[in-house]
C-alpha cells in the first residue's frame, strides 16, 4: 500500500503544535504496519535544511502560473523517511512562525502557499514522479485539504483514494471568493456542495467534502463535531458524511521513542514506573530551574496555548485557590496577550509559587512532564490532545475536562473508579470554573494520601496509546478504500 501523507509541519523538524507530532510518528508507524509511505511537506527553510540527498524531481506550475519545483530526498532526523518538498522561495522562503508574520497576522498570500501544497500532491497522485505514485493520498489539516478538492476534480481523476483528517475544526482556512480561478478550482466547485463556506472559499470544508474518507483525531471528537456546539457551521456536512460510513475518530498515539522517562535526554533523572525515585529528582529541578521554592505541595504543569480553548480563563480565575492550598504553578506557551498578561502578575505576586516561560521550547516541555504531579488541560474543546498522554506517559496525572480526546483518554479519581483500579486523573464536567475547582479540591486530597497517589500514578503510566494501534486502524481503512 502506496501512502501519501501531506503535512504544514512536521516534527522534529518544524512544531508549531500537536499537527508536528502526528506527522512525524505516523508515517513510521504505518510503514511498521507494512505501509510504503512518502511524507509531501512545504518548502520551508527548517524543511528544506532537514532534506538529505535531495534531487529534483519536476518542475512544474501552480495553477496561478508560479513556478515550483519538486523535490525527493531522505529526512535523517525521522530514520530516513522518504520525502517530497515543494520547492517555491516565494512562497515558503520566509523566517519564523511558518503561518504568520512578526505582527500575529496570517500572510496575506496563504491561500497561494498552502493550494500550492494540495496541488502538489494532486501532480503526484497523476504521476509526476514516473518512478512512485500513491494508492492513498492521506492529508492533514485545513493546509493540505485543497489535495483532496485537485484530485476529485482532476478532468482525468487518478485512480488514487484519499483520506483527510481533522486535527481541528476550527481553524478552517477561508479566502476570498475571487481567488477560486487563481487556485486552479472551476466555478461549480463555489457551492454548497464544494468550497463554498458562507461566502468564502473554506480550505477545511474542501477537505471534508472531497475526500474519500474523513477522519479525524478521537472518537468523541467525531462525534462532538456533528453538533452545533463543536461543528464550527459544518455539523450538517459531517453528520450527512457519518451517515454515509464515511467520518471516522482515530485516536492519536504517543511517539514512544520521543515520550519516553527511562531514556529522555532532556531530563534531570530517567525514571520509569517501577523505579520513581527519578521523578522526585526531577520535581526538585524544575522547581529550582523555574524559580520556585523547593517544597512538597502539588506542582502543576502545564504546556499549552495561552488561549481561551485551552482553558486558561478558568485556571487564571482558579490560581488564588491554588497557591492558597499550597500549590504551585508552571506554564509554557504564549498567545492570548490579556491571559499572559494575567499569568505574568500572578508570577510577580507569588514568584515561590508561580512560574510562566512565553513561548515554545521542547526540552523545557519534557521537563515540566516530568517534573509535575499534575499536567492541566481544562480545554474548552480538545479533539485529541497529546498533552494528557504525554502526562500520562512521566506519571504527571491529568486533569482535564470530559471532552473530545480527553474523554476518551482519562478516566476520573471517584471513589468507584480508585476502588475498581481505574482512575488515571481527574476530570469534570462543564467548562466553569466552580467544577474545575472540584476536580483540582481532587487532586489535592489525593495527593495528600500518597500511597493511593502512587498506585494511581503507576496505573497512568501503563496506559498504552502507542501509534501501532492507530496505524493499524488506518491501514485497514486504506485497505477497505482500495478494495
Amino acid at each position: 500500500m502506496r501512502v501519501l501523507q501531506v503535512s504544514a509541519e512536521i516534527f522534529p523538524l518544524l512544531k508549531t503544535g500537536g499537527l508536528a507530532d502526528v506527522a512525524g510518528a505516523l508515517p513510521g508507524a504505518l510503514a511498521r504496519a507494512g505501509a510504503e509511505v512518502r511524507v509531501l511537506l512545504p518548502g520551508f527553510p527548517a524543511l528544506l535544511q532537514g532534506l538529505s540527498n535531495a534531487a529534483t524531481v519536476a518542475a512544474f506550475h501552480a495553477p496561478w502560473g508560479e513556478p515550483a519545483r519538486l523535490l525527493f530526498g531522505q529526512l535523517p532526523a525521522l530514520d530516513g523517511l522518504p520525502a517530497y518538498v515543494v520547492d517555491a522561495p516565494a512562497l515558503y522562503d520566509r523566517p519564523g512562525n511558518p503561518y504568520q508574520q512578526e505582527d500575529g497576522w496570517p500572510y496575506a498570500d496563504n491561500h497561494r502557499r498552502f493550494a500550492l501544497l494540495g496541488f502538489a500532491a494532486a501532480r503526484l497522485a497523476e504521476g509526476l514522479d514516473g518512478w512512485w505514485a500513491p494508492q492513498v493520498v492521506h492529508s492533514h489539516d485545513w493546509h493540505a485539504a485543497l489535495a483532496s478538492a485537485y484530485i476529485a476534480l482532476s478532468p482525468h481523476r487518478p485512480p488514487v483514494r484519499t483520506v483527510y483528517t481533522v486535527h481541528n475544526l476550527a481553524y478552517q482556512g477561508l479566502c476570498a471568493p475571487q481567488h477560486l480561478a487563481e487556485l486552479g478550482l472551476p466555478p461549480s466547485a463555489f457551492g454548497v456542495e464544494g468550497v463554498e463556506f458562507h461566502g468564502q472559499i473554506s480550505f477545511m470544508k474542501a477537505g471534508l467534502f472531497y475526500a474519500d474518507h474523513v477522519t479525524t483525531v478521537s472518537p468523541s471528537y467525531a462525534r462532538e463535531i456533528q453538533t452545533p456546539e463543536q461543528g464550527c457551521g459544518l455539523e450538517g456536512l459531517l453528520r450527512w458524511r457519518a451517515s454515509q460510513g464515511q467520518l471516522s475518530g482515530i485516536l492519536n498515539g504517543v511517539d514512544r521513542a520521543v515520550w519516553d522517562p527511562a531514556a529522555d535526554l532532556n531530563i534531570a533523572r530517567r525514571y520509569d514506573a517501577s523505579k520513581m525515585a527519578g521523578k522526585a529528582h526531577c520535581r526538585t529541578a524544575l522547581q529550582k530551574e523555574m524559580g520556585l521554592e523547593v517544597r512538597s505541595g502539588p506542582v502543576f504543569g502545564m504546556v499549552s496555548r495561552l488561549a481561551e480553548q485551552k482553558g486558561l480563563p478558568l485556571l487564571v480565575a482558579l490560581l488564588p485557590e491554588l497557591v492558597k492550598r499550597g500549590g504551585q504553578l508552571v506554564t509554557l506557551g504564549s498567545g492570548d496577550a490579556a491571559i499572559e498578561a494575567a499569568l505574568r502578575e500572578a508570577a510577580a505576586a507569588h514568584p515561590e509559587a508561580v512560574a510562566i516561560r512565553v513561548g515554545y521550547d521542547e526540552a523545557l516541555a519534557h521537563r515540566i512532564f516530568a517534573g509535575s504531579d499534575v499536567i492541566l488541560v481544562p480545554s474548552l474543546y480538545e479533539p485529541c490532545g497529546l498533552t494528557q498522554l504525554y502526562g500520562l506517559r512521566y506519571g504527571a496525572l491529568p486533569l482535564v475536562r470530559r471532552v473530545g480526546g480527553l474523554a476518551d483518554t482519562v478516566v476520573d479519581c471517584s471513589l468507584e473508579n480508585l476502588a475498581e483500579y481505574k482512575a488515571t486523573g481527574f476530570v469534570f464536567e462543564t467548562f466553569d470554573a466552580g467544577d474545575m475547582l472540584r476536580a483540582l479540591r481532587r487532586a489535592f486530597a489525593l495527593f495528600a494520601r500518597q500511597s493511593d497517589w502512587k498506585t494511581v500514578q503507576k496505573r497512568a503510566m501503563a496506559q498504552h496509546f502507542g501509534w501501532d494501534d492507530a496505524a493499524e486502524q488506518y491501514l485497514a481503512l486504506y485497505r477497505a478504500l482500495a478494495a
